[in-house]
């Protein structure tokens, strides 16, 4: 079964494009944000091995994550965002296979917004972007999240760039404008990875 590798900047346009996917043509779709969410609820360990490393001041009075807080102290220290990294990864893509492995569609969708920045581009065999120019991104996550303008630039620049992402691309779809034909260019790409996964 393919592996599709869903990825593109903050604000790009990933979630839609993956409902697309799954809505228009019953494909599955691993999700590691989701995956990201699960593994810090309160009594999962991962949570526990981020008390130890940030401190008590990341979780809230109901014992679960800040998660304010914590992208706080990650985006204003390159050191605390490399610990997170080493920690939350390797249980996301653990946890990404062990989902993967259950799946019988011929191909999943597997949304990972930081696929480039975890270098984790051999762990799939197709890489989809979902591109827009970054003021797009910005207007969209301001409106989605009510970040200010500068978070969210913050955000973009600890991602790879938008040509690194492109030129790494098998596959994009073009999101510039909610009057994108996005469904179309679902389409194709569904009838191609089908071709693919028959070949």
């Amino acid at each position: 079964m393919l592996k599709i590798g869903l990825t593109g900047g903050i604000g790009s346009g990933k979630s839609t494009v993956a409902e697309l996917f799954n809505s228009l043509y019953n494909i599955p779709v691993i999700d590691a944000d989701i995956i990201a969410h699960q593994l810090v609820e309160p009594d999962q360990p991962a949570l526990a091995l981020l008390q130890q490393t940030f401190g008590q001041s990341i979780i809230n009075p109901k014992g679960a994550l800040d998660r304010d807080q914590l992208r706080d102290i990650i985006f204003s220290d390159s050191d605390k965002k490399d610990q997170l990294e080493k920690i939350l990864h390797p249980l996301i893509y653990q946890q990404m296979q062990a989902e993967f492995d259950l799946q019988t569609s011929v191909y999943c969708i597997l949304c990972i917004p930081l696929l480039m920045e975890t270098k984790m581009t051999h762990f799939v065999d197709r890489v989809l972007v979902v591109d827009c120019p970054v003021e797009v991104q910005i207007e969209r996550v301001m409106q989605r999240d009510s970040l200010s303008k500068e978070s969210i630039l913050s955000i973009i620049k600890s991602q790879v760039s938008r040509e690194t992402r492109l030129s790494q691309a098998n596959n994009v779809i073009h999101n510039p404008n909610s009057s994108t034909p996005l469904a179309e260019q679902v389409k194709k790409l569904h009838n191609q990875y089908i071709l693919l996964s028959n070949s």
